[in-house]
């Protein structure tokens, strides 16, 4: 498999040979679904609450006698078929949102990702990326120069400088290969993967 390499003037280089195995497999729809909506339900925590009719504000006054007034018998104004009675199954902090996914699937689905992005040509290899000093603006005028708007760069390790520069800026996320994640490679357009963090990838994903 050959990805284009992208330098630094953006223009299009020599091809870079990467394997076939993590770059140029089938893209699975499903799989890539099912990773991505596992990845954002694990990153779910449980912050609402909602009151049983134990935990609602109430009286235990029966509301009205139990025969002859022609409504329907009632024993508590905290039932939950009342307005403002108790939930009968109500969310709690404690509710658990997460999803299983067995290393095999993620691992085919990260490769489904990755060969999809690279038919589309959204992705691209470079063969380093940094700035001499921690500045978004230097960055921004680099990614500007390549005409980029909307990156992720996968690089074997983050440096201080790039990490910094890249903070600031709203469609730039600088990671390394353990820590690209399926929602991340589908949301941004363009994923810049050094040569060094390619061979990470597909030690990773074999």
């Amino acid at each position: 498999m050959e990805i284009k390499l992208l330098t630094e003037s953006g223009q299009l280089g020599a091809a870079v040979q990467a394997s076939p195995e993590v770059f140029e497999r089938d893209y699975n729809e499903a799989l890539v679904h099912q990773i991505v909506v596992a990845y954002q339900a694990n990153a779910r925590s449980g912050n609402r609450k909602q009151k049983d009719r134990e935990e609602v504000k109430h009286t235990t006054k029966k509301p009205w006698r139990q025969k002859g007034t022609g409504r329907a018998r009632a024993g508590m104004t905290s039932s939950p078929l009342w307005r403002g009675g108790g939930r009968i199954f109500p969310n709690s902090p404690e509710e658990n949102f997460s999803q299983k996914v067995n290393r095999k699937m993620y691992r085919a689905g990260m490769r489904s990702i990755y060969s999809q992005l690279a038919r589309e040509g959204r992705l691209n290899v470079v063969d380093g990326l940094t700035v001499e000093a921690p500045k978004t603006k230097l960055l921004a005028k680099k990614f500007k120069v390549m005409g980029l708007d909307s990156v992720l760069v996968i690089t074997d390790a983050v440096d201080e400088n790039l990490f910094l520069a890249s903070r600031n800026l709203p469609n730039v996320s600088v990671v390394e290969p353990r820590h690209a994640d399926p929602l991340s490679l589908i949301h941004y357009k363009k994923v810049l993967v050094t040569k060094a963090a390619i061979a990470q990838i597909e030690e990773m994903l074999k």
